[in-house]
């Protein structure tokens, strides 16, 4: 009688538990009433980027997007659009050493940034963001500059995404 008792509250407890539900969606960013999405081919206006440097830069900004928000890739006309060029693609010598030699090098990479909210075009914006990389000078710029690119891109990503749709 007693199993029996406690067999039916820990089953009622059971029933009670899961059918009680909190969701959470935590997209990462503000995006109003968008729906969609388009990142366009950024350009390559700085003298030493290469065409491999845009794309590793346009598709890390896509992947970051998609996954910080809920919004949906679309080719053209999306509700969010970001267009722009990669306007700086510099390496400089820095952590100078006594015999004046650079122990590293630092690849900085600027791009300028075209955000258009169609829904709200309060929120559009210009604006250009930099980030830097710092690698072995006795390291080949292009035996590195894929990994270097990857890592910068992903920085950059992530700060454009926090000055249009952050909102934190």
């Amino acid at each position: 009688m007693i199993l029996l008792r406690y067999g039916a509250i820990f089953v009622l407890t059971i029933v009670l538990l899961s059918s009680c539900r909190v969701n959470y969606l935590f997209t990462g960013g503000d995006v109003g009433d968008a729906r969609t999405i388009t990142v366009e081919q950024f350009e390559g206006r700085a003298p030493l980027s290469t065409p491999n440097s845009v794309r590793i830069f346009s598709e890390e900004l896509r992947t970051l997007l998609l996954a910080q928000t809920p919004l949906k890739l679309k080719q053209e006309e999306g509700d969010v659009q970001y267009s722009g060029a990669i306007t700086g693609f510099d390496v400089q010598p820095v952590s100078i050493q006594a015999n004046e030699t650079a122990a590293l090098n630092r690849l900085t990479i600027t791009v300028s940034v075209t955000y258009i909210n169609t829904l709200d075009t309060k929120l559009n914006a210009e604006f250009s963001v930099s980030r830097f990389a710092d690698y072995d000078s006795s390291q080949d710029l292009i035996s590195v500059e894929q990994q270097l690119v990857a890592d910068i891109s992903k920085q950059l990503a992530q700060d454009i995404f926090e000055r249009t749709l952050g909102n934190w």
